[in-house]
């Protein structure tokens, strides 16, 4: 017979699954979160999806331990919204974030949760192409100490650099101590559809959270050619780039912490500035997206490099025919080494 939470001594993880016309997914995602015996509660909260595919798929994963609860919004308001009413419906000291199309390594938490020196504790991620998720996968064994990122770390690595394999810190999902964000007021920032992740733990670590990260990889992430993060809204560009400004207005940074912000703050503020030019240029023509883009001429360097590497990409992409995108092996966030498979 399953162990209910409270058989369970030395369960203190909340997951938390936001999801949204997640039927294909959402019961891997559950199921990878029932077997880890750390999990003493999984709140998945049902963003407004279409139909009641993402309960049921939910609620067949259910072990019978008690551990699960299902939340159904009625309308759709973001992961971040669907996030804070998890956090609000939950009780457990720790708070694990889980996509509802990821899921858990074995083990994940025994190898994460040791010791009291951190805040938010976070290890590395496994990549996996969407076309091998059905593969059975054990996490790479990872050799290193554990370190502690800071807030000037942390917003430097979530800035893309052409040329560069993208290795953004802000992709780690941390386990987050409930304590910390109770006695410093820090929820996710409701109005963001993008970034809100970024959002949260810049304000956590300009609030002194000891954020670390350990050698170890137990964090799935699968790999899809339509992630949401890939069709992002040109308004939820322009407000990430008012949430950082609106943490530099609000709180108090050293320099150099303040340097690293606002570096962020125009890289997003530059990706706005082409989605904006381009959403222009499709509504009303070239002519008069060139004409509101000399009113506003700060926005040029931006549009004006972004155009010239989107031609560059479309004419590599022409010489090398139809783009087809490979199955890539399984790799890791920092190290890059292809994981084993079972």
């Amino acid at each position: 017979m399953p162990l209910h939470q409270n058989d369970r001594p030395d369960a203190d993880v909340c997951v938390i699954i936001a999801a949204k016309d997640a039927g294909a997914t959402i019961a891997r995602a559950v199921a990878s979160a029932l077997a880890e015996r750390r999990v003493a509660e999984i709140v998945v909260v049902d963003d407004g999806s279409r139909d009641d595919a993402t309960e049921k798929a939910a609620r067949s994963a259910d072990d019978g331990s008690g551990r699960l609860r299902v939340v159904r919004l009625p309308e759709n308001r973001g992961p971040a919204h669907a996030r804070n009413v998890a956090i609000e419906n939950s009780t457990a000291p720790y708070l694990a974030i889980l996509d509802a199309d990821d899921f858990f390594l074995p083990g994940r938490f025994d190898a994460m949760l040791d010791g009291e020196d951190w805040d938010f504790v976070a290890d590395d991620i496994l990549f996996v192409d969407e076309r091998l998720a059905a593969n059975v996968l054990e996490a790479p064994v990872i050799e290193g100490e554990p370190r502690f990122v800071g807030f000037t770390e942390f917003v430097d690595g979530n800035i893309s650099r052409k040329g560069a394999e993208r290795g953004e810190i802000g992709f780690l999902k941390p386990v987050m101590c409930r304590a910390f964000l109770d006695r410093h007021g820090l929820r996710y920032n409701a109005s963001l559809r993008l970034g809100e992740d970024f959002d949260l733990y810049a304000r956590a670590l300009a609030h002194g959270a000891r954020y670390k990260v350990v050698r170890h990889c137990g964090y799935g992430a699968i790999v899809r050619a339509d992630s949401l993060s890939g069709r992002h809204r040109t308004l939820d560009l322009k407000r990430l780039y008012e949430a950082d400004r609106h943490i530099l207005d609000s709180m108090t940074l050293g320099r150099r912490e303040e340097d690293a912000l606002r570096a962020h703050e125009r890289h997003i503020r530059g990706r706005y500035e082409l989605r904006h030019f381009l959403d222009r240029k499709s509504e009303a023509g070239l002519v008069r997206a060139g004409l509101g883009l000399l009113a506003r001429p700060s926005a040029i360097p931006a549009v004006v490099s972004g155009v010239a590497s989107d031609k560059m990409e479309a004419a590599r992409r022409g010489r090398n025919g139809p783009f087809v995108r490979e199955i890539e092996p399984p790799r890791t966030l920092f190290s890059g080494r292809v994981a084993a498979q079972k």
